[in-house]
């Protein structure tokens, strides 16, 4: 599966950014994932760059109303994602304003990282190594320990 983490601005503290480029970096070695930035504005404005850069994929939204995953669910998600032949998936972090009730109903899905409202640039980064603790559980490597 290809992933499009598609993130409205771009890190800007130091270690958010050093953090995103070595998952992403791990992340390339086992699948093909890209980063697109949206540029902040309007809320409605954004939402539809969000969709236009989502298009033809899954569209899963990280909202803090969303269905919360396990590492291990996360990894038989992708695994069962895999087998039914998912090409595309995309994962949108929103910005400040958060998600609208209307953009939300137009995600295929919609996960939650915590509890929390977090940061976008923290969620960004958890995203990430959530992603690559997954595929190391789908690989049987030692970085995910039980």
């Amino acid at each position: 599966m290809q992933w499009k983490v598609i993130t409205v601005g771009k890190p800007a503290l130091p270690w958010a950014k050093a953090a995103l480029e070595d998952y992403l970096y791990r992340l390339k070695r086992v699948t093909r994932i890209e980063h697109v930035v949206i540029k902040e504005g309007p809320r409605d404005q954004v939402e539809v760059q969000l969709l236009n850069a989502s298009e033809g994929s899954l569209r899963i939204i990280l909202d803090e109303r969303g269905k919360a995953r396990r590492s291990l669910e996360l990894a038989q998600w992708i695994e069962q994602h895999d087998l039914r032949g998912t090409k595309r998936a995309s994962l949108i972090i929103g910005g400040a304003e958060g998600h609208s009730a209307k953009f939300r109903e137009q995600a295929d899905e919609c996960w939650t990282l915590s509890s929390y409202t977090l940061q976008h640039e923290i969620a960004l980064v958890v995203l990430a190594e959530q992603i690559y603790r997954a595929y190391t559980i789908m690989r049987k490597e030692p970085y995910h320990r039980e």
